[in-house]
Protein backbone atom coordinates (compact mmCIF):
# COMPACT_ATOMS: atom_id res chain seq x y z
CA UNK A 1 0.00 0.00 0.00
CA UNK A 2 2.64 2.60 1.05
CA UNK A 3 4.59 1.08 -2.34
CA UNK A 4 1.57 2.48 -4.66
CA UNK A 5 0.81 5.83 -2.87
CA UNK A 6 4.49 6.71 -3.22
CA UNK A 7 4.53 6.02 -6.53
CA UNK A 8 1.04 7.79 -6.36
CA UNK A 9 2.73 10.93 -5.24
CA UNK A 10 6.13 10.71 -7.49
CA UNK A 11 3.58 10.62 -10.30
CA UNK A 12 2.01 13.38 -9.18
CA UNK A 13 5.28 15.24 -8.37
CA UNK A 14 6.58 14.73 -11.58
CA UNK A 15 3.18 15.77 -13.16
CA UNK A 16 3.10 19.17 -11.51
CA UNK A 17 6.85 19.72 -11.77
CA UNK A 18 6.21 19.25 -16.23
CA UNK A 19 3.21 21.56 -16.21
CA UNK A 20 4.90 24.44 -14.06
CA UNK A 21 8.78 23.90 -15.63
CA UNK A 22 10.56 25.20 -12.65
CA UNK A 23 13.76 24.67 -14.05
CA UNK A 24 13.07 26.82 -17.28
CA UNK A 25 12.64 30.82 -17.26
CA UNK A 26 8.98 31.77 -18.34
CA UNK A 27 8.27 34.96 -19.95
CA UNK A 28 7.29 37.23 -17.11
CA UNK A 29 3.10 38.82 -17.37
CA UNK A 30 2.65 41.85 -18.41
CA UNK A 31 1.46 43.98 -14.77
CA UNK A 32 -1.09 46.25 -16.99
CA UNK A 33 -3.02 47.36 -13.89
CA UNK A 34 -2.20 51.23 -13.27
CA UNK A 35 -3.55 50.94 -10.16
CA UNK A 36 0.04 49.42 -9.11
CA UNK A 37 1.48 52.76 -10.38
CA UNK A 38 -0.93 54.83 -8.67
CA UNK A 39 -0.09 53.27 -5.42
CA UNK A 40 3.34 54.04 -6.08
CA UNK A 41 2.16 57.51 -6.54
CA UNK A 42 0.58 57.74 -3.77
CA UNK A 43 3.19 57.28 -1.98
CA UNK A 44 5.58 59.42 -3.56
CA UNK A 45 3.39 61.98 -2.36
CA UNK A 46 3.42 60.91 0.83
CA UNK A 47 7.19 61.19 0.74
CA UNK A 48 6.67 64.80 -1.24
CA UNK A 49 4.45 65.81 2.47
CA UNK A 50 6.62 64.38 4.87
CA UNK A 51 9.64 66.63 3.52
CA UNK A 52 7.24 69.73 3.09
CA UNK A 53 6.62 69.06 7.02
CA UNK A 54 10.61 68.46 7.89
CA UNK A 55 12.30 71.44 9.64
CA UNK A 56 15.46 69.91 10.19
CA UNK A 57 18.35 67.46 8.66
CA UNK A 58 15.85 67.17 5.74
CA UNK A 59 18.10 69.26 2.93
CA UNK A 60 20.18 68.33 -0.36
CA UNK A 61 23.45 68.67 0.07
CA UNK A 62 23.98 69.71 -3.24
CA UNK A 63 22.37 70.11 -6.32
CA UNK A 64 20.52 66.87 -8.56
CA UNK A 65 20.23 66.21 -12.05
CA UNK A 66 16.50 65.43 -12.70
CA UNK A 67 14.13 64.71 -15.90
CA UNK A 68 12.03 67.11 -17.20
CA UNK A 69 8.27 66.30 -16.36
CA UNK A 70 6.31 68.65 -18.95
CA UNK A 71 4.76 66.58 -21.79
CA UNK A 72 4.12 68.02 -24.89
CA UNK A 73 1.99 65.05 -25.90
CA UNK A 74 1.76 66.15 -29.78
CA UNK A 75 5.71 65.50 -29.43
CA UNK A 76 5.14 62.38 -27.05
CA UNK A 77 2.56 60.77 -29.85
CA UNK A 78 4.88 60.96 -32.80
CA UNK A 79 8.00 59.37 -30.59
CA UNK A 80 8.37 55.51 -31.22
CA UNK A 81 7.74 53.33 -28.11
CA UNK A 82 11.47 52.66 -28.06
CA UNK A 83 12.22 56.56 -27.24
CA UNK A 84 9.52 57.35 -24.96
CA UNK A 85 10.63 54.00 -23.57
CA UNK A 86 14.43 55.26 -23.10
CA UNK A 87 13.06 58.83 -22.11
CA UNK A 88 10.95 56.89 -18.90
CA UNK A 89 13.97 54.65 -18.00
CA UNK A 90 16.53 58.18 -18.26
CA UNK A 91 14.42 59.77 -16.13
CA UNK A 92 13.93 56.63 -13.50
CA UNK A 93 17.69 56.11 -12.97
CA UNK A 94 18.20 60.23 -12.96
CA UNK A 95 15.59 59.77 -9.95
CA UNK A 96 17.16 56.92 -8.51
CA UNK A 97 20.76 58.51 -8.17
CA UNK A 98 19.12 61.89 -6.99
CA UNK A 99 17.20 60.15 -3.90
CA UNK A 100 19.76 58.20 -3.32
CA UNK A 101 21.96 60.87 -2.81
CA UNK A 102 18.96 62.82 -0.71
CA UNK A 103 18.45 59.77 1.35
CA UNK A 104 22.60 60.26 2.71
CA UNK A 105 22.44 63.82 2.97
CA UNK A 106 19.45 63.77 4.90
CA UNK A 107 19.73 63.19 8.91
CA UNK A 108 15.95 62.97 9.63
CA UNK A 109 15.63 59.86 10.67
CA UNK A 110 11.50 59.81 9.87
CA UNK A 111 12.46 60.40 6.48
CA UNK A 112 14.53 57.77 5.81
CA UNK A 113 11.59 55.26 5.46
CA UNK A 114 9.82 57.53 2.69
CA UNK A 115 12.86 57.85 0.74
CA UNK A 116 13.76 54.23 1.25
CA UNK A 117 10.13 53.55 -0.02
CA UNK A 118 10.71 55.76 -2.92
CA UNK A 119 13.99 54.06 -3.87
CA UNK A 120 11.75 50.77 -3.73
CA UNK A 121 9.29 52.25 -5.81
CA UNK A 122 11.33 53.10 -8.36
CA UNK A 123 13.15 49.78 -9.00
CA UNK A 124 9.42 48.38 -8.48
CA UNK A 125 8.74 50.06 -11.84
CA UNK A 126 11.11 48.64 -13.87
CA UNK A 127 10.73 45.48 -12.88
CA UNK A 128 7.39 46.37 -14.42
CA UNK A 129 8.88 47.62 -17.11
CA UNK A 130 10.91 44.62 -17.97
CA UNK A 131 7.68 42.76 -17.88
CA UNK A 132 5.92 44.38 -20.79
CA UNK A 133 9.18 43.18 -22.55
CA UNK A 134 10.71 47.12 -22.76
CA UNK A 135 14.62 46.95 -23.54
CA UNK A 136 16.60 46.77 -20.56
CA UNK A 137 17.99 50.66 -19.88
CA UNK A 138 21.88 51.12 -19.90
CA UNK A 139 22.94 54.00 -18.30
CA UNK A 140 25.45 56.81 -19.00
CA UNK A 141 28.66 57.17 -17.28
CA UNK A 142 27.12 60.68 -15.99
CA UNK A 143 23.59 62.56 -15.88
CA UNK A 144 25.20 65.02 -17.81
CA UNK A 145 25.04 62.76 -21.11
CA UNK A 146 21.27 63.08 -20.93
CA UNK A 147 19.20 65.34 -23.18
CA UNK A 148 16.00 66.70 -21.19
CA UNK A 149 16.85 67.12 -17.96
CA UNK A 150 17.37 69.99 -15.34
CA UNK A 151 18.68 70.75 -11.86
CA UNK A 152 17.19 70.90 -8.24
CA UNK A 153 18.78 72.24 -5.31
CA UNK A 154 16.07 71.00 -2.94
CA UNK A 155 14.51 68.58 -1.78
CA UNK A 156 10.69 69.62 -2.30
CA UNK A 157 11.90 70.04 -5.79
CA UNK A 158 12.89 66.87 -5.75
CA UNK A 159 10.31 64.92 -4.19
CA UNK A 160 7.83 67.30 -6.47
CA UNK A 161 9.57 66.43 -9.71
CA UNK A 162 9.17 62.43 -8.64
CA UNK A 163 5.85 62.42 -8.19
CA UNK A 164 4.91 64.32 -11.57
CA UNK A 165 7.59 62.44 -13.67
CA UNK A 166 5.27 59.23 -11.98
CA UNK A 167 2.02 60.91 -13.23
CA UNK A 168 2.92 61.89 -16.27
CA UNK A 169 5.40 60.12 -18.95
CA UNK A 170 5.44 56.83 -16.73
CA UNK A 171 1.95 57.22 -16.38
CA UNK A 172 1.53 57.61 -20.32
CA UNK A 173 4.03 55.16 -21.32
CA UNK A 174 2.30 51.96 -19.30
CA UNK A 175 -0.87 53.36 -21.05
CA UNK A 176 -0.46 52.78 -24.17
CA UNK A 177 2.38 50.22 -23.68
CA UNK A 178 1.98 47.88 -26.66
CA UNK A 179 1.78 44.14 -24.28
CA UNK A 180 -0.90 45.71 -22.55
CA UNK A 181 -2.89 46.29 -25.46
CA UNK A 182 -6.19 44.03 -25.68
CA UNK A 183 -7.19 42.68 -28.98
CA UNK A 184 -10.54 44.29 -30.12
CA UNK A 185 -11.72 42.02 -32.96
Amino acid sequence: MLQKTGRGLLTLLLFVMGWTRPGLSSPLRPICDLRVLDHFIKEARDAEVAMKSCREGCSLSESVSVPQTTVDFDVWEKKNGLDQAHEVQSGLWLLQQALGLLRTSVTNTALHSHLDNSIRNLLSINAVLHSLNIQEYTPPASAAELEGTWRVSSATDLLQVHVNFLRGKVRLLLMDAQACQQDVS
